[in-house]
């Protein structure tokens, strides 16, 4: 039996209150925790407050200990699994308003009451576990999506091997150590499905967390046994005679081996390759000069002139953290980003929500449930382009509108004692039109210091001792921090792709990546793409949910490899060019397509190659499996008498 609190009342003070009444009807099987007058009205932009009055929140948290009590006591669950209609009321509950009935088998599916969902493989017939000891998987990257792949082929029995070019897992958790770095997503919300954490010590957890949560996913499943550290692969290339991809890697030695593959998934994000803006003298600085994805941990920062080029996230990130200890820190914004208000994203998570994640059962799959709804669709209608729109364009439609005022109280609150910086760090674009960073006041704390200096003036030149802007001013500096970036749209840039017939993969997008579902290419047979073009996201959900979709349909373009009897499958170019078409037809529907915004969203052509431009359930639904319609599927060749 598990200690109970002394003061379990207070302890659940701590916890998301409509996820622990939702949780209570599993407990008591009492319906009534659900009434109306309890129904939670939300503010858009609070951390979960009910609305409900002090006192009948203590009633709910007395009435709520008794039944825990009881039930840590030896009382069993009353109602572990709720019929439909009663689910179909939690659900409504805990989202504080009727959810919509198209989005029902969607949630359901992601609440996984009963701890299995669609992403789960199913290679339960004979047919499918002898095909799938046949394949040869190779996954690159052992990252997010690498380690994910790697559990689901194994829980599919599919044999594979990951490669990766560090030497540990982690992809950008292990490489991204600047100071501040930290998920901008809840984490109870970014991690897997169905290896949650009840530990996480912050609502937002810093890089060395999110490594080690990484780290033990990785142990749990054994899954180093199948990994090839501190190798890079080269070269992947598709042998049409044998139907197999020939990989060339190399390790860190500098030797070359050759590998044969059925499939090959590419598990190596966006946001790998650092870039550096395209300024006269780049690289002439005398002193230290480094990338924050590069961060130079032996560079002493203290007391130094610093310059960061680039007010991104990163540089949102790190710039508060360094600014306390450098002489002095000249900030040079080019554009400044949208911070949207989130007061807790430095904070810890409390001991008593830690408890009742760990104690009381479902509590878990409610809250995540709804960090999940809120954060699914909530925000999407204020980033949609009203075709109707005449008003400013540092907007794209009413309902955006009124969310740059929202947010732009926050930043007068702020700014109230330096009304001249207000205007500077205020966009002239559409909230949703970059990428937004989330605030919790310490980036405007930091740019108030006396030691920092905010200068928009444009860099024109880097000289040996630091930065020349337009204005003529010479700013010397010690240290020169680029926080500028990745290349985003310049997809799979180190690895050479060769399909049918030895076609290139670059040479077939010409610089303008695209993918079907973001995960399949005409003419690249056995060839997976995740987080590939037009699958990122701007303002909702998780981008580890995505990438259990595409995960997901992975696994079942192989089931369906097995069950057809086909030895390669690859979208039809009509299916292709018409996902493509509709994709950029949609995108150019939100903030983000807007023609008054550019950013690394859009390529060299001003197509947005990165983000998907429909609902998380749209790619749910689109991914729960490959539609056999869809592709061409190759039979093996008969084996020579």
């Amino acid at each position: 039996m598990s200690e109970i609190p002394s003061n379990l009342e207070d302890v659940l003070k701590d916890a998301h209150l409509p996820a622990l009444m939702t949780a209570m009807v599993h407990m008591t099987g009492d319906t009534s925790w659900l009434k109306a007058d309890w129904t939670p009205v939300y503010n858009p932009l609070s951390r979960g407050d009910t609305g409900l009055p002090e006192d009948v929140q203590a009633d709910i948290r007395k009435r709520a200990a008794a039944a825990i009590r009881e039930y840590l006591g030896g009382k069993p669950l009353q109602m572990p699994n709720p019929p439909t209609e009663i689910l179909r009321r939690q659900m409504d509950f805990v989202a504080g308003a009727p959810i919509p009935e198209q989005y029902v088998d969607f949630l359901m599916d992601e609440l996984a009451l009963k701890g299995e969902s669609s992403k789960d493989p199913k290679f339960d017939k004979p047919i499918h576990q002898e095909a799938a000891r046949r394949l040869k998987v190779l996954v690159i990257g052992a990252g997010m999506s690498g380690i994910l792949t790697g559990i689901r082929l194994s829980q599919a029995g599919v044999p594979f091997e990951i490669v990766d070019k560090n030497p540990d897992v982690g992809g950008t958790w292990l490489e991204n150590t600047y100071p501040g770095c930290r998920v901008d997503n809840s984490n109870h919300m970014y991690s897997y499905s169905f290896e949650p954490s009840h530990e996480w010590p912050q609502h937002f957890s810093p890089q060395p967390v999110l490594l080690e949560y990484f780290r033990k996913v990785a142990a749990k499943h054994d899954l180093k046994k199948h990994i090839r550290f501190e190798t890079m692969v080269e070269q992947v290339a598709w042998d049409d005679s044998r139907g197999v991809w020939r990989a060339t890697l190399k390790g860190k030695d500098g030797k070359t081996e050759v590998v044969e593959a059925s499939a090959v998934v590419t598990a190596v994000g966006q946001l790998n390759r650092p870039n550096y803006p395209d300024i006269e003298g780049i690289g002439s600085f005398a002193g230290p000069a480094f990338h924050s994805a590069e961060w130079r941990h032996d560079v002493d920062l203290k007391g130094k002139r610093v310059a960061v080029i680039g007010t991104g996230a990163s540089a949102y990130q790190f710039v508060p953290e360094i600014a306390p200890t450098v002489g002095k820190l000249k900030v040079f914004q080019r554009t400044p980003p949208w911070g949207l208000p989130v007061p807790h994203y430095h904070e810890d998570v409390p001991e008593g929500m830690k408890w009742t994640l760990e104690h009381v059962p479902f509590f878990d799959k409610w809250y995540r449930f709804w960090l999940f709804w809120m954060t699914t669709e909530g925000f999407l209608p204020m980033v949609k382009s009203d075709p109707n729109w005449s008003g400013p364009t540092y907007a794209v439609g009413p309902e955006n509108a009124m969310l740059r005022e929202m947010v732009m109280e926050s930043y007068r609150a702020q700014t109230a004692d330096r009304p001249e910086l207000l205007e500077r760090v205020t966009p002239n674009y559409p909230i949703g039109g970059k990428r937004s960073v989330l605030d919790n006041g310490t980036w405007l704390a930091a740019l108030k210091r006396p030691n920092v200096e905010l200068i928009t003036d444009k860099i024109v030149r880097i000289t040996p001792k630091g930065v020349v802007t337009a204005d003529g001013t010479v700013h010397e500096v010690d240290v020169l921090i680029y926080g500028t970036g990745f290349q985003a749209s310049n997809f799979l840039s180190y690895l050479k792709v060769k399909g049918r017939g030895g076609r290139d993969l670059h040479d077939a997008w010409g610089g303008d990546a695209r993918a079907y579902l973001g995960i399949t290419h005409p003419g690249f047979p056995n060839f997976f793409t995740l987080y590939g073009p037009n699958t990122n996201i701007v303002v909702n959900g998780s981008i580890i949910f995505f990438s259990e979709c595409a995960v997901r349909y992975v696994i079942g373009c192989l089931k369906l490899l097995a069950e057809t009897g086909a030895s390669a499958i690859e979208p039809k170019q009509e299916v292709y060019d018409d996902f493509n078409r509709r994709v950029d037809e949609a995108n150019a529907g939100w903030a983000w397509g807007s023609p008054h915004v550019s950013s690394w969203y859009k390529n060299q052509f001003g197509r947005v190659s990165q983000n998907w431009p429909f609902g998380l359930i749209d790619y749910w639904k689109a991914t729960l499996a490959p539609n056999q319609d869809d592709f061409v599927l190759e039979k093996a060749a008969e084996p020579v008498a």
